[in-house]
């Protein structure tokens, strides 16, 4: 039995309500007042698709034994660097063994699902646990539809052959140059035809023949799915989607939200996200298919088993929707994506560029937040070191590899300071006191100064640190959020 034996979601905290965006914006096209209902999810300004995918793999990887991956594909079409191995970045980040195959997968919206089936190949060719994570922040232009229909997030899933809480039964594919939409190498923005096009002749007609496809390869009915999950940027066509793979009209329970009104369209994760959310509700027995779109459609089908019920509590997709702050400020969402040029101050002009030398030495201790622990006292410390910080010790060259990205701590001081270069200010931050030893100064995020007390519960969370648009280079860290 091979399969999904762990998943994870993440959302970002901050949500933007469309009806801000069409009071903004309303004026020049009056016609996104039709897609203007709930709210989008929208990152912070250190967050993107790398974050986002270490969050949900993090989130994926609770109880499990991670020295056990061997495999990790990460499958985006916003990446921050074209020719630096996105995955490599968050392998680093997890801390996982060096010895293991990472890739980036992109180019399409169904990347992410197609590197779920690739994912579940490798497993099939022997290898013992693959990681797979998907994750898109995707820009629009302001003032258009698909500025309303997008949101960002990302999902993760781990597939292995024991412990498997969703059985793979098989897959389909079809594979279509039908371009709906593109977005050049060089480009910001996705270049759309119109509407009609992308529906009538790509989701209603493309989806349909994948689903139906693989109830034919497998031999079984429409009947004999609990569950249907797929995206689609229109909802008022998943009737139309539904009833050409055999949904009944007494059946509309069967296909799952699309969680429009909640987050939007997260892209190239969201057949992933759709699937993580479906997965946190399900019960035994329970039999999913699960399709994702872009130049053509891959169709998987799974079993829920009872090993479902032994996994740890995770925060998921609904947890992370639940831990949400809202926001009618379009003009920080515009500020946050750099679609609006705004004036930091003298200090951030100052420009120093990333020491790569440096990156690759410390790439543990930057990357995996990876500090020490001193095998004659027990002591943590952050950054490790040859002397141990401990007073009563100080022994030399005792300290091991210690990991503290998982580890809870409190508030130990903290400031706001409105002279330091941000563009969310006042810049939160301070000293978080661990738990189980060592001390770390940090930048807070998710978090308003007026939340902030002494001895407030605190996580880490890996961020972007750094923007060097000059040099096209993003750095990124570790910063403190409050909550366990």
């Amino acid at each position: 039995m091979i399969g999904i034996t762990s998943f994870g979601g993440h959302i970002p905290r901050l949500r933007l309500s469309r009806k801000s965006v069409f009071q903004h914006m309303g004026w020049l096209n009056p016609g996104t007042g039709a897609v203007s209902q709930g709210e989008k999810s929208m990152c912070n300004w250190d967050e993107d698709s790398v974050t986002m995918a270490v969050a949900a793999a993090r989130d994926c990887l609770v109880g499990q034994d991670k020295r056990e991956v061997d495999s990790l594909y990460l499958a985006s079409t916003t990446l921050p660097f074209a020719d630096r191995l996105n995955a490599g970045i968050v392998a680093t980040a997890l801390n996982l063994r060096d010895d293991i195959h990472t890739a980036d997968i992109s180019s399409s919206q169904r990347a992410g699902i197609s590197a779920l089936i690739a994912g579940l190949r490798t497993v099939q060719g022997g290898v013992k646990k693959v990681l797979v994570a998907a994750a898109d922040k995707r820009d629009a232009q302001c003032g258009s539809n698909y500025e309303m229909l997008f949101g960002d997030g990302a999902a993760s899933v781990l597939l292995g052959d024991e412990d498997v809480v969703a059985e793979f039964k098989g897959s389909f594919s079809v594979s279509y140059d039908f371009v709906d939409h593109y977005r050049g190498q060089n480009e910001r923005f996705d270049h759309t035809w119109e509407e009609r096009w992308t529906r009538d002749e790509g989701y209603v007609k493309i989806v349909p023949q994948a689903i139906n496809g693989l109830l034919a390869k497998l031999g079984i009915s429409m009947a004999e799915v609990d569950k249907l999950v797929f995206p689609c940027l229109f909802k008022r066509e998943y009737p139309a989607i539904a009833k050409a793979v055999g949904v009944l009209p007494s059946e509309g329970d069967k296909v799952v939200d699309n969680l429009h009104e909640v987050c939007g369209e997260t892209g190239t994760a969201h057949p992933l996200v759709m699937l993580v959310a479906t997965l946190e509700a399900a019960k035994p027995g329970e039999r999913i298919l699960v399709a994702g779109y872009g130049q053509g459609c891959d169709a998987l089908y799974f079993q829920v088993t009872d090993k479902v019920d032994d996994l740890p509590s995770r925060t998921g997709i609904r947890g992370s929707l639940a831990n949400r702050e809202a926001t009618d400020s379009y003009m920080k969402y515009v500020a946050f994506r750099n679609l609006l040029p705004v004036e930091l101050g003298a200090r951030a002009e100052v420009a120093m560029p990333t020491a790569l030398s440096i990156l690759w030495r410390d790439r543990k201790m930057i990357l995996g937040l990876v500090g020490g622990k001193c095998e004659k006292c027990g002591t943590p410390q952050f950054p490790k070191a040859e002397v141990c910080v401990n007073p009563e010790c100080g022994a030399i060259d005792t300290q091991v590899d210690y990991e503290f990205a998982d580890e809870p701590g409190v508030v130990k001081t903290f400031t706001g300071d409105m002279l330091a270069a941000s563009i969310d200010p006042p810049n939160v931050y301070g000293m978080v006191q661990f738990e189980a030893g060592g001390r770390f100064m940090a930048d807070f995020v998710d978090c308003r100064l007026e939340d902030v007390k002494v001895g407030m519960p605190m996580r880490m969370t890996f961020r972007k640190h750094l923007d060097d648009r000059g040099r096209g280079f993003t750095g990124y860290f570790w910063k403190a959020m409050p909550g366990r």
